[in-house]
């Protein structure tokens, strides 16, 4: 067991590719340095992680990006996360991504196209699926856009809606979720240009303003949000890496993930390919972004990135190089500064405590 003066984080990554499964690590909250405390493979490739509050202590949630799709919770009192109850079928393929939102667990399903909602159990697992919102539609990019590909579902700042990001149709949907029943209904959706292939979004402190990260292209669509009537519209794009970084097919990027600095002053990408981690500034309205630099992920294929509680460490889930880096934020700049890494095979995800 760790003590006091350390903090616990937890690591998702790929087993169908070597990975350990879900790793615990601990924090040392001065030079931000992770170290391996013990892991379990019980639920296969477990992609994605969320942490939710348990009556005396924590549940750790996990997809399982298999097909079909399952959705698991952990205990977390031991260095080794445990199961809490047999995984529950999500009624979809490929869950990528999970939250936590009106007493229910949704994921977003890949290759389903779809968003599922599973109560959740006074013991904190999740309960049998409720209910599966299907997506329609589809993109230009006839290899990835083919058809739905839910790719994020999260609760927007207010709790009263949850936003799902669709890499398939080039959307983003906005829904209503019953937290006695869990029935998922649809509220609005919102097109973003075609072709961009948006992947996850993250919302300003102010929860006025949104921000998507494109996929199939290397660009920031920010949008505001207005909680009282679920509406979400564009304002604008800008590009996350350097035009002359970008012409060149061979080394194509991907961008992965979006993440907001607590004071809503800066704004990182992780970007696969390029493997580097963008910083931008963000105006006092929130409303313009401008890239202001590139830094090296630490690794290869940065899936994730992820801020520390205290907002001074920022961490970079290098997939492909099996490691976790971790940066020192300059509170000034934003500019990260690499600090240390730890090797995690396949790894795809960090979540905090």
């Amino acid at each position: 067991m760790i003590g006091n003066s350390a903090g616990r984080a937890f690591l998702g990554s790929f087993t169908s590719a070597g990975g350990l499964g879900i790793t615990a690590v601990s924090v040392d909250r001065g030079t931000g340095a992770l170290t391996v405390l013990g892991s379990t493979d019980a639920v296969p490739d477990p992609s994605f992680l969320a942490v939710g509050p348990r009556e005396g202590g924590t549940v750790l949630y996990a997809v399982g990006e298999s097909a079909p799709g399952v959705a698991a919770a952990f205990t977390v009192d031991g260095d080794v996360p445990t199961l809490l109850a047999p995984a529950q079928a999500v009624d979809g393929d490929a869950p990528t991504h999970l939250a936590l939102a009106a007493n229910h667990l949704v994921t977003a399903n890949y290759t389903s196209g779809s968003v599922t909602a599973l109560p959740v159990l006074a013991d904190g697992s999740p309960g049998a699926a409720a209910s599966v919102l299907r997506h329609e539609g589809s993109g230009p990019d006839t290899g990835r856009q083919e058809a739905p590909h839910a790719h994020q579902v999260l609760a927007d700042p207010s709790g009263n809606w949850l936003v799902s990001v669709d890499l398939g149709t080039d959307s983003v949907r906005v829904c209503a979720l019953d937290p006695a029943t869990g029935a998922l209904r649809l509220h609005g959706e919102t097109a973003l240009r075609s072709g961009t292939g948006p992947r996850h979004l993250a919302f300003h402190p102010s929860g006025t303003l949104a921000y998507v990260l494109g996929e199939l292209e290397p660009v920031l669509t920010v949008c505001r949000w207005d909680a009282a009537t679920g509406r979400l519209d564009v304002i604008g794009e800008t590009p996350v890496l350097p035009e002359h970084e970008t012409a060149d097919e061979a080394v194509r990027t991907y961008p992965s993930e979006v993440v907001v600095a607590r004071d809503g002053r800066f704004l990182w990408t992780a970007n696969r390919g390029h493997d580097s981690i963008s910083v931008l500034t963000l105006d006092e309205s929130g409303e313009k972004a401008a890239l202001v630099a590139t830094v090296g992920c630490g690794g290869r294929w940065p899936r994730d990135l992820t801020l520390d509680p205290s907002g001074q460490w920022l961490y970079a889930a290098n997939e492909h190089s099996g490691n976790v880096s971790w940066f020192a934020v300059d509170a000034e700049t934003g500019i990260p500064r690499h600090a240390g890494s730890v090797e995690a095979p396949a790894v795809s995800c960090v979540v905090f405590v």
